[in-house]
């Protein structure tokens, strides 16, 4: 008996498969007064400028520079301002007030992290709402990184405090209104359960007006991102930081043109090896990683073991024109020197495991990306995949280990004497419509 798909893996396999987006759909920024707001206070300063502040141009990686996550603190008593909750502007890196705290306020500060998806949805369609589901990702590595504490990534929507309903425009009006995915404590102490929570699940995120989205791929979007923003725990699982990385490593941090990697040479084993090792001891518990290789001995390599450092052969070939052919028109995938590989989410997986593997692998890549820069390699992370079915490719059951994620790899240029008559370099031949225009600030 053929199984029906649920709406959220009609809208995945949509997502994952080679139809064409379409041209862009007209969008324009919610409009709303000009509001100053509050400085950040000294304590959250470093933590959100070497995280999250910017305008188009920011520390963390998003697909189109599009940055469709939105930041709202709940600020207990030793934040550095009058206990509360505010929408966080990366732009101008201000708080604007959005209610007051529960009585008596809670000690420590939280960032509730949601995703507005209408500017992405605007550009990319269908092939969207996972992206904002690796943008997210991405901006909890990006504030772990910078030094918060202890995030999670499984809270479900009835577990968040609700935001107070915002009628005024802007930044204020989207966060109040986007749909939450993930937890980060920014300071050392705080308990999320202080803070009053859903009595039952709602429609999550959904802004005041949300119900009137005119398209159909926004309408579907914001329904499959409610869906897995409703799975998990209520209390959600809380992991404890890493280490924060180095303000040097953080300030070099960028995502590398597309010239500079369609002719890249390819990292050595070793490096390879510690850009793999920070994905997976980063997403524990989330995608399997690989790495693809070309050069004179192409192929897809993975950790030898849980425990051991070195790298083993899964498969030999052409991978990376597979890949550069699986990637939405970005064909200079089949020149750059590898590609660090997120792979999972099979085809019917619940809302629970496609949020999990999503947020894990853009959580992992922003990792994998600090490493990247830590050994001094060009890297840039690659977010839409279509028909990208590795594990049947290298002889697995169909529809279970699909390309999610990826980081683009190249080792500095060796300079050269003379030209190599029998190295053709040319141009990146991106597509029409590149996946991923991944910019740092």
């Amino acid at each position: 008996m053929t199984t029906m798909p649920t709406p959220l893996s009609a809208a995945l396999l949509r997502a994952r498969s080679n139809e064409a987006p379409g041209p862009d759909l007209p969008h324009r920024p919610a409009a709303g007064p000009e509001l100053r707001g509050l400085p950040v206070p000294l304590a959250l300063d470093p933590l959100l400028r070497h995280s999250l502040a910017g305008g188009r141009l920011r520390p963390v990686p998003s697909a189109g520079a599009l940055h469709p996550v939105r930041v709202r603190l709940l600020a207990g008593t030793g934040s550095g301002v009058p206990p509360g909750q505010y929408a966080y502007d990366p732009r101008t890196h201000r708080l604007h007030p959005l209610g007051p705290p529960p009585r008596p306020a809670p000690p420590g500060t939280f960032a509730i992290l949601g995703v507005a998806p209408e500017a992405t949805v605007a550009h990319y369609r269908h092939r969207a709402w996972p992206l904002t589901l690796l943008d997210a990702g991405h901006a909890v590595a990006a504030l772990v990184a910078a030094g918060a504490y202890a995030y999670s990534l499984d809270l479900a929507a009835d577990g968040v405090p609700p935001a107070p309903a915002q009628r005024d425009g802007g930044v204020v009006r989207e966060t109040a209104g986007a749909v939450p995915l993930a937890v980060v404590r920014l300071t050392r102490t705080g308990i999320l359960s202080s803070w009053p929570r859903r009595s039952a699940p709602d429609r999550a995120g959904t802004a005041p007006d949300a119900a009137d989205d005119h398209h159909p791929d926004l309408a579907q979007a914001r329904h499959a991102l409610s869906l897995v923003a409703a799975a998990g725990s209520r209390n959600g699982t809380w992991r404890t930081a890493p280490p924060r990385a180095s303000r040097a490593v953080i300030l070099r941090r960028r995502s590398a043109p597309l010239a500079t990697l369609a002719t890249a040479d390819r990292p050595d084993d070793t490096a390879l090896g510690h850009v793999l090792a920070a994905a997976r001891a980063a997403a524990a518990g989330g995608p399997r990683w690989y790495v693809a290789v070309g050069g004179d001995r192409p192929g897809l390599l993975a950790a030898r073991t849980k425990a051991a450092a070195g790298l083993r052969t899964v498969a030999t070939g052409p991978v990376l024109p597979t890949l550069a052919a699986w990637a939405a028109g970005q064909g200079w995938l089949a020149g750059t020197g590898a590609v660090l590989l997120a792979v999972g989410c099979p085809t019917g997986a619940p809302p629970a495991r496609v949020r999990r593997d999503h947020l894990l692998a853009g959580y992992g890549v922003g990792h994998a990306q600090l490493a990247a820069t830590a050994l001094g390699l060009s890297a840039r992370p690659v977010g839409s995949w279509q028909c990208a079915d590795l594990g049947a490719a290298v002889g697995g059951p169909t529809g279970d280990g699909w390309v999610l994620h990826a980081l683009a790899l190249g080792a500095p240029r060796r300079r050269r004497s003379a030209p190599d008559p029998a190295r053709r370099d040319g141009p990146a031949v991106p597509g029409p419509r590149t996946a991923e225009e991944h910019h740092a600030a």
